[in-house]
């Protein structure tokens, strides 16, 4: 493989808006699901799916070192990583980038990229008891009650900043429900190419059965960035959300808003992690049996990196944004000097010539896809301009163009986003020499 060529005279612009908002305190965050699940075996297997290059199916670090690219950092303690190039999904590094390990809330990347097409923003929805039915215990949730009624960008909102698997429910109750949910992520999973998933609940919680790989999750990500909506609620960091409706002066009906902010650290900071430069999102979990996982996007000198890391067997404090910012470091050192590893796959329905998976690959994703399928963008969803499908695909993938102009204020709400983007051409997959 040759080294990448990179794009040239393409620039962002990066611009921190901070806008201020009156906040009352919010609902404190619950502890992680415990719920029981088969715990993943302590070392990867042998074998793994081949999907995006061979070297990718081979456990351990794989790296092309060569004069001129930097030494990989010595400490990290992740399961599995990888550092893709977001523009052109050229994978620079990776670490058992296909072992299949359970995802926590990360696979909420899955869910939103499935399920968020399917509302307009504005659409309106009274929760009922059934809503919130099954929800497991211990689950992280953004405070919804029964009997009010929320925005689907409200809800959203919940998703993306508290990982709220309340609103999950919702969502999913409003999807024609969970198991129609999971089916449907399942289809979206496998015209993804994202082998490696089994969805069993949407939200990331722990469940028999449920795995992904930091492959997969990097191919969510790299989907749902196409996404207008998911950049804006991705980067958000702090966001005012419905409370409960309390009785006001001369007893009016009075319903008052809480500050929510995003737990992921690299974008919000915390007394020993701060706020990485660049950074975009996307998502981060947090179960017993999945340990920390977390998938970020961040731009910086014109390259935009997308960075997953799964279950830091070195337990200590924010250690999986640590070790995300070590690798986000490095890649940016050595994006354009290093020889890939391997390529994120575009989805089926947009591959061009040399990215199809094997037959037998082909046969799992078929498999994996049963059930019904969802995956036309429509209202405040729609793909960036300049992205190509179809017939016109060849040589063409699922790029990202990660971009979120200024966040608009709707309603009570108000927003802190961390980095404005406008909207570049990243869609274009760039031949190599």
């Amino acid at each position: 493989m040759s080294a990448p060529k990179k794009t040239v005279g393409r620039s962002l612009l990066v611009a921190s808006v901070t806008l201020l908002s009156v906040s009352v305190a919010a609902p404190a965050a619950l502890a992680s699901p415990t719920a029981p699940a088969t715990s993943p075996a302590a070392t990867p297997p042998a074998r793994m799916s081949q999907v995006g290059g061979a070297r990718l199916g081979q456990s351990g670090t794989q790296v092309n070192p060569a004069t001129g690219v930097p030494a990989l950092p010595k400490d990290l303690t992740a399961r599995s990583w990888i550092v893709s190039d977001a523009e052109s999904g050229e994978v620079l590094a990776a670490h058992n980038a296909h072992w299949r390990l359970p995802p926590a809330s990360t696979l909420k990347m899955l869910f939103a990229d499935t399920v968020l097409p399917r509302f307009p923003r504005s659409t309106e929805h009274r929760v009922v008891p059934l809503d919130l039915a099954g929800i497991g215990s211990g689950s992280s949730m953004v405070g919804i009650r029964e009997n009010e009624t929320y925005t689907v960008h409200d809800l959203w909102l919940g998703v993306f900043l508290r990982s709220g698997n309340d609103a999950v429910h919702v969502l999913s109750s409003m999807n024609g429900g969970v198991k129609q949910t999971v089916r449907d992520m399942q289809a979206h999973a496998g015209q993804l190419q994202a082998l490696d998933t089994n969805v069993v609940s949407p939200d990331g919680y722990d469940a028999d059965g449920q795995v992904s790989s930091a492959y997969d999750l990097s191919l969510f990500a790299r989907s749902g960035l196409q996404k207008k909506d998911f950049r804006e609620y991705c980067a958000t960091v702090r966001a005012q959300f419905p409370g409960g409706t309390e009785r006001g002066g001369k007893g009016k009906p009075v319903r008052k808003s809480f500050e929510i902010q995003n737990t992921n650290r690299l974008l919000s900071g915390d007394a020993d992690v701060p706020v990485y430069q660049g950074i975009a999102g996307v998502k981060n979990g947090n179960t017993t049996n999945a340990g920390a996982t977390f998938t970020g996007v961040a731009e910086r000198g014109g390259k935009v990196l997308l960075v997953t890391v799964m279950n830091p067997e070195k337990h200590e404090h924010n250690e999986v944004y640590k070790e995300a910012a070590k690798l986000f470091d490095w890649g940016f050192r050595a994006d354009g000097k290093v020889t890939p590893v391997g390529d994120l796959v575009p989805p089926k329905n947009v591959a061009g010539p040399g990215t199809e998976p094997s037959a037998s690959a082909s046969a799992s994703a078929s498999a994996a896809a049963a059930g019904k399928t969802h995956g036309t963008d429509r209202a405040g969803s729609e793909p960036v301009a300049g992205a190509t499908t179809g017939a016109d695909s060849s040589g063409v993938g699922i790029a990202l163009a990660v971009a979120g102009g200024l966040l608009a204020l709707l309603g009570a709400a108000a927003f802190l986003v961390n980095r404005r983007w406008p909207l570049p051409d990243l869609m274009r997959r760039r031949p190599r020499p």
